[in-house]
């Protein structure tokens, strides 16, 4: 039974038993029924926080197994982009140097292909970051090796055409010169024999008796024959692969444009025509464009004490004839 409860009335001067209303129950049992459930609430939100169900638990391993496989596949990844660059890099300096063919540009092997629109989507979604990352990598390793594939293909047809490329490769000298005492001006700056100044002489230059034979270096064909301002009668054999080699002062033509010769044809012969100072055979090659210095093409017919010995007087030799 509960215990009553009394209040001192000062008006009476006596204690009196407290009565409560239904009013005042209601009002107790919602605090307590209010506190009970704060206090649920609570404690609920600990347990949630604090404790995992077994379906989170297999979540986050499941999570963290993807994450380790994800970092494993990016490890990899950066592995293989190590040996794709080191075949780059044989690619470009060792097997297209080999064949004289240009290396692929660099805005082509890591020209961007993928849809920017697609990395946004992979944004969206979970462990967005280390998927885009991998995504990313992925696609420009593939794109990579396609390149490289392609080049390797490049590669092949060139070893098949080796052959006649080292056939239409200047490789010997234009006059017999097998005691080298025709050479008499090489590649370089040199004394102008008519001005007395200094100028870059783009070939090298032959003395020999007018009339003798010109021979062509190369298979190729005839690009020119005829009179050119400076150098004469002149020659000039496109040999293809970028190769034109040039022939001057000529006394006489044997060749005419468009015929093909072959390596020891004889296509002319030694003058003193054009603008020159003596009977002699001005040479040049040419690459893409470019003047070579004729002295690296002499390699099938000198030997290796030749060879040296015909780089000093080409070297030594401060006048020229043209």
């Amino acid at each position: 039974m509960a215990k009553k409860k009394f209040h001192f009335n000062p008006e009476t001067l006596s204690y009196e038993q407290i009565e409560h209303t239904i009013a005042h129950w209601l009002k107790q049992l919602a605090i307590h029924a209010l506190s009970g459930a704060s206090l649920g609430l609570i404690f609920f939100f600990i347990f949630v926080s604090t404790i995992q169900s077994p379906e989170e638990k297999q979540l986050i391993q499941e999570k963290s197994h993807m994450e380790a496989q994800y970092k494993v596949l990016e490890r990899q990844l950066q592995e293989f982009q190590y040996v794709m660059s080191d075949l780059e890099q044989r690619d470009d300096n060792l097997y297209r140097v080999i064949f004289q063919a240009d290396p692929i540009p660099l805005s082509v092997r890591r020209g961007s292909s993928a849809n920017t629109e697609y990395y946004e989507q992979l944004l969206d979604m979970t462990n967005s970051e280390i998927v885009v990352s991998t995504s990313k990598k992925l696609n420009e390793l593939k794109k990579e090796l396609y390149i490289q594939s392609k080049s390797y293909d490049d590669l092949v047809l060139m070893a098949k055409n080796n052959e006649t490329m080292l056939q239409n490769l200047p490789a010997i000298q234009p006059v017999l010169n097998k005691n080298l005492t025709r050479m008499a001006s090489g590649y370089g700056w040199r004394i102008d024999p008519i001005y007395h100044t200094r100028r870059f002489h783009a070939g090298m230059d032959f003395t020999a008796p007018v009339g003798t034979d010109i021979y062509a270096t190369a298979n190729g064909t005839v690009s020119g024959a005829g009179w050119e301002q400076g150098y004469g009668n002149c020659v000039q054999i496109n040999h293809g692969f970028g190769y034109i080699t040039l022939y001057g002062h000529m006394s006489a033509i044997k060749v005419r444009p468009g015929q093909k010769v072959k390596r020891g044809d004889v296509i002319g012969l030694v003058g003193n025509t054009g603008k020159s100072t003596g009977p002699h055979l001005h040479y040049e090659v040419h690459f893409k464009g470019q003047v070579m210095n004729p002295q690296n093409y002499y390699y099938l017919d000198l030997s290796p004490a030749e060879y040296d010995r015909m780089v000093q007087m080409s070297n030594n030799a401060g006048q020229m004839f043209d």
